[in-house]
């Protein structure tokens, strides 16, 4: 589906976002070696001020692959409706690998709220978090074009999953409880009315 028309066929919005059903068909499986984060990601900007406002615990916890110099951390600024400041901030790729990622495929930004006993996402980019879902256009939608570079974490015709189940807890953290019910309940209604006929499947 052309991405540029995509939303014109989704009409279910939550928390103002509206959402791309393909998720509730969508056959996926993760065998996570980390290596989506081989290629950087982009913050919003409140996102990346988190970050350097604790650049001497990220320092502390990099390895000897990673740059200890906060300059060459991020990309320049950019202008992107899809973040909530309206404002992307690239993390840059050292040594073949984002920024904060160590030798042993982890984030260096989970270790430390891990290590701190906090939420294990607390400082991780949202963008981070729900790979291979992302937020295009005011959409919550599926990141095909990353996906399909990615030998491990791809489509899976053989699974019984899709990528509402296999991404549950990103879905719970993105929408809250409330709204990961109302999405529930929202894939219930989408699977039966394409079952029986009642609505065409966007996905196709």
């Amino acid at each position: 589906m052309d991405k540029s028309k995509m939303n014109e066929k989704f009409t279910k919005k939550i928390n103002g976002w509206f959402i791309d059903p393909q998720i509730f068909t969508y056959k996926f499986i993760c065998n996570c070696p980390g290596e989506c984060c081989h290629y950087g990601v982009f913050t919003d900007l409140k996102e990346y001020q988190t970050i350097l406002s604790i650049k001497d615990k990220v320092i502390k916890n990099m390895d000897e692959t990673q740059s200890k110099n906060v300059d060459e951390w991020f990309e320049e600024q950019a202008e992107d409706d899809d973040f909530e400041s309206g404002i992307a901030v690239g993390t840059e790729v050292i040594n073949n690998k984002c920024t904060f990622l160590d030798k042993n495929g982890l984030c260096t930004l989970q270790k430390i709220a891990l290590i701190e006993g906090e939420y294990k996402w607390k400082y991780k980019p949202l963008y981070c978090i729900l790979f291979p879902l992302t937020t295009f256009e005011g959409a919550l939608t599926i990141d095909i074009e990353h996906i399909e570079r990615l030998p491990y974490c791809n489509v899976d015709p053989n699974t019984h999953l899709t990528m509402f189940e296999a991404c549950e807890e990103e879905l719970k953290h993105f929408f809250g409880e409330d709204g990961f019910a109302e999405l529930r309940n929202y894939r219930e209604e989408y699977l039966n009315e394409i079952k029986f006929g009642v609505n065409e499947d966007v996905t196709k």
